[in-house]
């Protein structure tokens, strides 16, 4: 069994856990503003009086940032290095929060949507350094097992976001167009106080193997590649996240749409607790224990089985079998816990000095989440049972790189 200590030691036997500490505090933070966005899905077709499809321009005003914002990322940090593209991420998510005091004064849902956009794009620039920051604050084998612990505090993000925006913005007059903003204000001001901790902690500069290094590696596993686009396993780590945050965004966003379906009885703010308590839970909870799973099963193989599994939820889901498909439709969540940060450590193996770039693209991938919900409403208008289908799909695509599509 691997030590504490081990996980989080450099080569030369430097601890890195405190850094670790402030960079998990990241993931933290955008789980609270992603878990935010499944009730704001909710609350804007009754207050904007939208379809499902139209309101699932929440979700794609914030995962289409990911798609513009991917490469600028990577080039920012390429030059300036992880820690002021931690505190730009930082800036832009503060910024955006409190754009909906202003947006809340105009009678419309685009305001709001382009403070979405903005958070979005500090979210964007977070992941995309948080997540290779994880996995290089210690040794390349534990890699997998340390970005699922991070991603553990991402779950207890997702928990949070919708247990207190359900309160706060469910809780209120549904009139209150002043409701939204309360929740976006108080994670601002989060915000605020950790891009200061970070302006005065010093981070370690951790830097990737040098061309030479990179050059040997590449000789010693039998692939001579030129281009990024030339590794198979972390193309094929693209399609992977783009459709895992497909159907990750399409279940968080219609959760509340289902459940109230499936039991007409139930109030928005008592399906948004049960989303939090319940589906949020699993997730954080399976990205915990994943994280120790990891110990003794291979990251792989364990993606796989988790997607299978949940291939098999989402037909149950399909089949409205109420307390049986309720409890697939939560199960669902704890075997989606470990795929994103899995996916994101098989990506980027062995890629050397095109890690930082190979992580602008799968972080890319997240543009995923901006179109499953639009496509998920429209086929899930009358029924969102069978909006449903769209995840499933990506779980089989999922099942398939477990199995063959993470090799070298």
């Amino acid at each position: 069994m691997k030590t504490s200590k081990s996980i989080f030691s450099a080569p030369n036997g430097k601890s890195y856990l405190i850094p670790f500490i402030l960079v998990t505090s990241l993931f933290l933070l955008w789980g609270f503003a992603h878990g935010l966005l499944d009730v704001l899905n909710k609350h804007f077709q009754g207050t904007f009086h939208m379809t499902k499809a139209e309101s699932g321009l929440v979700q794609f005003s914030t995962y289409i940032a990911y798609f513009v914002m991917a490469i600028p990322a990577g080039m920012f940090m390429k030059k300036y290095g992880y820690k002021w593209g931690i505190i730009l991420g930082l800036f832009l998510f503060a910024l955006g929060a409190f754009a909906f005091i202003p947006a809340a004064f105009v009678n419309s849902a685009i305001p709001f949507l382009i403070a979405l956009f903005v958070i979005a794009c500090g979210l964007c620039i977070l992941e995309t350094a948080a997540n290779p920051y994880s996995t290089v604050l210690g040794p390349q084998e534990s890699a997998a097992q340390r970005l699922n612990l991070s991603q553990s505090f991402n779950g207890l993000g997702w928990v949070l976001g919708p247990l207190v925006g359900g309160a706060l913005i469910f809780g209120a007059d549904e009139k209150d167009k002043f409701a939204p903003t309360l929740p976006y204000i108080l994670v601002g001001s989060v915000v605020v106080v950790v891009a200061i901790l970070f302006l005065l902690i010093k981070l370690p500069d951790i830097e990737e193997k040098s061309t030479e290094e990179a050059k040997e590696e590449v000789n010693a596993t039998s692939v001579n590649k030129k281009s990024i686009w030339h590794h198979p396993h972390f193309v094929l780590a693209v399609l992977a996240q783009f459709l895992y945050c497909a159907a990750q965004t399409g279940i968080f966003a219609f959760f509340i749409n289902y459940v109230m379906e499936l039991d007409s009885h139930l109030t928005k703010q008592t399906a948004s607790q049960m989303l939090s308590l319940g589906g949020m839970a699993s997730l954080m909870i399976g990205r915990l224990s994943g994280s120790f799973i990891m110990k003794w099963a291979a990251p792989n193989k364990l993606l796989a089985l988790y997607a299978f599994v949940n291939a098999t939820c989402m037909v149950l889901v399909m089949m409205s079998w109420d307390g049986v498909s309720l409890a697939a439709l939560y199960c669902s969540f704890f075997f989606m816990s470990i795929m994103f940060p899995t996916i994101f450590a098989l990506g980027l193996r062995d890629m050397g000095t095109l890690t930082k770039k190979a992580s602008s693209y799968i972080v890319m991938g997240v543009a995923g989440g901006a179109f499953s919900p639009i496509l998920m409403g429209y086929i899930g208008e009358s029924n969102m049972a069978i909006g449903f289908i769209v995840p499933f799909i990506s779980f089989v695509y999922i099942l398939f790189y477990g199995i063959k599509g993470y090799k070298l």
